[in-house]
């Protein structure tokens, strides 16, 4: 019976919200999962209980607290566009309280380590050249995966020595790249022209010739990862949280680092500051003589 109604919900998140595609598949999920869960009562007759009983479900098979918040912020959106179309009277996820997260620090590599993962691949065909190029991009630029994938040829500006990317909310923005990631992406390109595209636009392509999908990147993220014996907890995120770890290190302000990152509020950065405070932590409790 929810059908058209989510229907609708994600036309709106689509155009005029501009949701990510992330947000846009894992709503749907959440949200037709939640209709399964109510059968076929009408949408003006499904009440809090309905909602409760939907999210303690999910805890009983054990969800983790960051999917049932994920789920709790689908519905509440969700009623709240019922709401403020006229569908129905008041939602029936109002008052409900999200559970709280654990903040866990982000795990990142040390500049060995990204050293030995970023010149692990084989330069002596073209889909090592693409590897090297993948994981020096990630690491030198800090974008996401998901920004890596949709990257276009034509959004590579080597003489500028930056990267057009679309965050989250499919946000435009600059991302500078380093001398070294440049010259990886050069040596992928030059390879690339004597292989069958059928995606001429994509930067990163599979041996089909399409543009490589995310599950693709983080494959082959998790390759090198494994091939250089890393912690095998790092995940190809962790490029990205060591891209600002290091930064933060070295000297950069919060605020850039906020910007680079394409972080829309400076409290989703400020845990970086978290990891560079424990590391100083470490590092005194280690060399003070009266620590």
């Amino acid at each position: 019976m929810m059908d058209r109604y989510i229907q609708k919900f994600m036309t709106y998140l689509e155009i005029e919200k501009n949701a990510s595609r992330y947000t846009l598949i894992n709503y749907k999920i959440d949200l037709k999962e939640f209709n399964e869960s109510v059968k076929d009562k009408t949408i003006e007759s499904i009440t809090h209980i309905d909602v409760r009983l939907f999210l303690a479900r999910m805890k009983e098979k054990n969800f983790s607290k960051r999917t049932v918040a994920r789920k709790m912020a689908a519905l509440r959106s969700f009623f709240r566009f019922l709401c403020r179309e006229g569908y129905i009277k008041s939602s029936p996820a109002s008052g409900l309280q999200t559970p709280k997260l654990d903040k866990k620090l982000p795990l990142f590599l040390n500049i060995d380590e990204v050293v030995k993962l970023v010149e692990s691949p084989d330069l002596s065909d073209i889909y090592g050249l693409r590897d090297r190029a993948i994981l020096e991009t990630l690491y030198s630029s800090g974008i996401r995966v998901g920004e890596l994938v949709t990257l276009n040829r034509d959004n590579v500006d080597f003489i500028g020595g930056v990267l057009k990317v679309y965050g989250k909310g499919k946000k435009e923005r600059l991302a500078p790249i380093g001398d070294r990631a440049c010259r990886s992406i050069r040596s992928y390109f030059e390879k690339l022209n004597t292989v069958s595209l059928k995606d001429k636009k994509a930067v990163f392509v599979n041996k089909s010739g399409r543009r490589m999908t995310d599950r693709a990147i983080r494959r082959v993220v998790e390759k090198y990862i494994n091939k250089t014996s890393l912690n095998h907890k790092i995940s190809p995120h962790a490029l990205r949280h060591t891209f600002a770890t290091h930064l933060l290190d070295r000297g950069a302000d919060l605020r850039s680092v906020q910007e680079l990152l394409g972080h829309a509020n400076l409290s989703t950065t400020q845990i970086y500051t978290h990891v560079t405070t424990e590391r100083l932590k470490s590092i005194y409790d280690k060399v003070h003589p009266r620590a």
